[in-house]
């Protein structure tokens, strides 16, 4: 094993320490965990019609029926979930929260050079509402404007941090280049070599209290929502659509569908996303001594410059919250409940772990869980209508989509509404991502870029001829 993790245990004959740290976690992800648990609401029972009946009690989902609501109060807004408000990878992300509507500065710099600074404005207009929306109902999500670091855990990752402010410069983002020392003196690890620094364009959020809040007050707005209601059809129905759920169904003008992974019920949009498989930790809290011996005052969320890559930060009651590295998808877009537990990529993470921070050698895991990413061939959010435009829907987020949700609502309501807004002309929101080819290509090719990405973090970051067609097609896979 070469790479910055090769003085770590191997999790394939991890010490009892190691096996320790991870045994007693939790499977309930953290976030859900530290909610009050609250009656589930009845199931859509018999057929009724509404305004505009929203697909999918995520993220996605609560941003569209508040905002439609918002927009218009009289409008009869009807929410179905498939199971409950927010138990997806609305309530198990990292909480990061990030202004970009383009999976960070390189996607969005590789994808859409010409809209990069309008798409840059909007993301962070899209992020102060979030904010305002907080603050307007009193919610709180524990939402802290902390911004993000990048740090590079490998030398060949210096240089291209280093040349990131300049590049982003020219497109009127604001970044900062951060030394050893400087990298040092905000978070102690060894492994830090350099470090990027956004001072504005993430904030942090308690993932399930952000999907309480936008459940609470979408209640609070008049919306009707019903749970344990998932949605098996969406037909035409005279000048409408009719939407049927297991034991009822609902007929309206317009449909949002924000159904993320799980099967959509329009079937045209099945090969754009496929879902991979993110695996997370959550440490007890730190001792006051263990916080202080990796300084972090800035409670900045971090990522890591691999390809292969780290996410990570810190809970409210101090607390640290560990993620990635391992993206798997399973054969036939698997989905069961059991992939939601994977001790091998546990132990790979809590290795990873402390090889970044020794000094917390001991700290114990509270929480492990995992959770599917609805990935799509461009790394960020694509839009689209079909039934002549009776339904909008939005999908792909791949994993970035905590702040991005509300600009993916905004955007369907605009179709929706045949509205031509700054945001809709994009061609962000016009284009489409190239489709995932059928099984078993798709597992394949898959597999294959894993293996790429991983070589090319053993490599100094050289991409070989896998990845470069890939670059080549447009599709870019580097993360």
């Amino acid at each position: 094993m070469t790479g910055p993790y090769s003085g770590a245990r191997r999790a394939l004959a991890p010490d009892p320490a190691l096996l320790a740290s991870v045994a007693d976690a939790s499977s309930v992800p953290f976030w859900l965990d530290d909610l009050p648990a609250l009656d589930p609401l009845a199931s859509l029972v018999g057929d009724t019609e509404a305004s505009l009946v929203v697909v999918g009690g995520g993220y996605s989902g609560l941003w569209t029926a508040l905002l439609a609501k918002e927009a218009d109060p009289s409008r009869d807004v009807l929410l179905l979930e498939g199971r409950t408000v927010g138990w997806a990878a609305s309530g198990r992300n990292g909480g990061f929260c990030a202004a970009s509507l383009t999976h960070g500065f390189r996607n969005g710099l590789e994808r859409f050079p010409d809209e990069l600074a309008l798409l840059d404005r909007l993301g962070r207009e899209n992020l102060d509402g979030i904010e305002a929306t907080l603050l307007r109902y009193g919610a709180d999500a524990q939402f802290e404007r902390t911004g993000d670091l990048s740090v590079a855990v490998e030398p060949w990752q210096v240089e291209d941090l280093r040349r990131e402010p300049e590049v982003a410069a020219e497109h009127g983002l604001r970044l900062e280049f951060l030394d050893r020392d400087a990298i040092q003196a905000e978070v102690a690890s060894p492994l830090y070599q350099a470090g990027l620094r956004d001072r504005d364009g993430v904030a942090l959020v308690h993932p399930g209290k952000l999907g309480r809040s936008l459940y609470d007050i979408c209640l609070r707005l008049g919306v009707r929502i019903h749970e344990r209601s998932p949605v098996v059809a969406i037909e035409p129905a005279g000048a409408g659509l009719l939407v049927r759920t297991p034991y009822g169904s609902v007929r309206a003008p317009k449909v949002a569908l924000a159904a993320g992974v799980h099967r959509s019920p329009l079937r045209r949009i099945r090969n754009y996303v496929v879902p991979v498989w993110d695996y997370v930790l959550v440490t007890e809290p730190l001792s006051p001594s263990q916080r202080a011996s990796i300084g972090w005052q800035g409670r900045q969320g971090i990522g890591d410059a691999s390809n292969q890559f780290h996410y990570y930060r810190l809970t409210a009651d101090d607390r640290i919250l560990w993620g990635g590295y391992d993206a798997i998808y399973r054969y036939g877009n698997g989905l069961s409940a059991d992939l939601e537990q994977r001790p091998e990529t546990f132990l790979r993470l809590a290795d990873h772990f402390f090889a970044t921070f020794p000094q917390l050698e001991g700290l114990r895991f509270s929480h492990a869980w995992g959770g599917a990413i609805d990935t799509c061939s461009r790394f960020c959010a694509f839009w689209g209508t079909a039934h002549e435009g009776r339904l909008a829907y939005v999908a792909g987020y791949t994993g970035l989509g905590v702040g991005a949700t509300r600009f993916g609502a905004a955007m369907m309501l605009d179709l929706l509404d045949d509205r031509r807004s700054v945001g809709s002309s994009t061609s962000l929101v016009r284009s489409k991502p190239l489709p995932f080819p059928p099984e078993p290509l798709r597992w394949a090719g898959i597999e294959m870029t894993r293996r790429s990405i991983a070589r090319a973090d053993a490599r100094d970051g050289r991409r070989d001829l896998w990845l470069r067609t890939l670059d080549r097609l447009g599709l870019g896979f580097d993360s």
